[in-house]
């Protein structure tokens, strides 16, 4: 009998065998700009991975792909630059950049959980579908640092600044009210957002990590595990240099760049122990690499990363200039090995 997707997602999520390796190609606004109706097809030809996707779903023209510069102000009072449509922008002011103004500063409230919301879940949960919460893309590390700025955050790390510890407490005591009456409703799966690395290191190493980090991720994500749940996290960049301190904080499943972090480092430091969802390499072989080369990444990966017990996903961001041949070629990379590791031994 096959396998519902939660079914399969949490027996391959736990390690317990799979019928296929989960997969999501998320494709920016910035490349629907750039691709347009050639994208589509690419689409339309791979059902298995967009399901129910339709000719003419997509509005082409709502992304508009200037180079005109925006600004808009987000809810923690964080000013932000665009110069792409579709992609995020930079934050040119942040208003706890001197911190005589935390008396006056205020975060926003977290949205309420509405009679809506749980209908949505339960009709989710009876549809057999996964039951997720997801965060903003940073949420924790990085909206510190929004609020605060990055230098003057790094700074204060550094030398111990008691107001820091006030920052988490709001940010903290936001996400935990936030996630509260998901956690409660029975969650399979927490999906975080938090670019931990640079491009060669982790923004904080272990000592600050456990000392900055570890205590709030903790009490955020403890409680969905200790129901039974997982907990992913989204982290851009080096972060093996922290990947011991990102299971303890309650990851289940880890979301390492394959080529920044190294695919044999993952496969000696964490295959086998939590799920690994591999972020394939948008620097080079997506944007610039040959259509052979996609297919030898996802090639690699699975014959290094799989196996018949599971423990391996993928995601795939689609960023300008990715060229339309690459995103088939990756397309049909993933259906052709989504089923290797199935009956092996």
């Amino acid at each position: 009998m096959a396998l519902s997707v939660r079914e399969n997602f949490l027996r391959n999520a736990w390690l317990r065998g799979h019928e296929w390796i989960p997969a999501n190609v998320v494709i920016s606004g910035a490349t629907w700009a750039q691709l347009r109706e050639e994208l589509e097809e690419v689409c339309l030809r791979h059902p298995v991975l967009f399901p129910g996707f339709k000719k003419g779903q997509i509005d082409f023209n709502s992304y508009t792909r200037t180079e005109e510069q925006k600004t808009t102000t987000d809810a923690w009072g964080v000013k932000w630059q665009s110069e792409l449509d579709g992609l995020m922008g930079l934050v040119i002011d942040s208003p706890l950049a001197d911190w005589n103004r935390f008396k006056t500063w205020r975060a926003p409230e977290p949205p309420g959980f509405t009679a809506d919301d749980r209908s949505r879940l339960e009709e989710a949960r009876r549809r057999g579908e996964v039951i997720s919460y997801s965060t903003e893309h940073g949420f924790f590390l990085m909206r510190l640092y929004y609020v605060r700025g990055y230098e003057s955050f790094m700074m204060d790390v550094a030398a111990g600044e008691p107001m820091l510890d006030k920052l988490i407490a709001v940010v903290a005591d936001y996400w935990e009210r936030a996630m509260k009456p998901y956690v409660e409703f029975g969650l399979d799966v927490l999906y975080a957002a938090d670019d931990q690395g640079t491009q060669t290191a982790s923004m904080l190493g272990p000592k600050y990590f456990r000392r900055w980090l570890m205590p709030t991720y903790q009490r955020l994500f403890l409680p969905v595990r200790k129901r039974g749940g997982h907990v992913y996290m989204h982290t851009d960049g080096y972060v093996m240099d922290i990947m011991e301190e990102l299971i303890e904080s309650g990851l289940s499943i880890v979301n390492p760049q394959d080529l920044v972090n190294g695919i044999d480092n993952l496969a000696k430091t964490v295959k086998g122990r939590v799920c690994i969802q591999g972020d394939v390499d948008r620097q080079s072989i997506l944007p610039f690499g040959m259509p052979a080369e996609v297919r030898e990444l996802i090639k690699e990966e699975v014959m290094k990363l799989g196996s018949p017990a599971g423990g391996l996903e993928f995601v795939a961001g689609i960023y300008p200039p990715t060229p339309a041949q690459n995103v088939e070629a990756l397309c049909s990379a993933l259906e052709e090995f989504r089923t290797y590791w199935v009956g092996r031994t």
